[in-house]
């Protein structure tokens, strides 16, 4: 299976929660986040200016920093994928 479960936020309520997953097979990190509401979208868009808006076919998710670790977890998955 490509897709490896990496972790979820420990302090989510399980039922609409922040995820990362690791895709060995196209070498890509998934992750599930909260929308950010429209004034911090358009901060984001406005801090690169040369990227213009966010299309409509990618998005802009917000996870804690307490999710840190399993996104490193997420990378290491992802290097050692490419060292088999």
């Amino acid at each position: 299976m490509a897709v490896e479960f990496v972790g979820i936020d420990p302090d989510t309520d399980r039922d609409h929660c922040p995820t990362v997953w690791a895709d060995a097979k196209t070498q890509e990190i998934l992750v599930q986040g909260w929308k950010p509401n429209v004034e911090t979208q358009a901060q984001c868009e406005a801090s690169s200016p040369a990227n213009g808006p966010v299309p409509d076919s990618e998005a802009i998710v917000r996870i804690p920093a307490r999710m840190i670790p399993m996104i490193r977890e997420a990378c290491d998955a992802i290097q050692r994928a490419q060292l088999r």
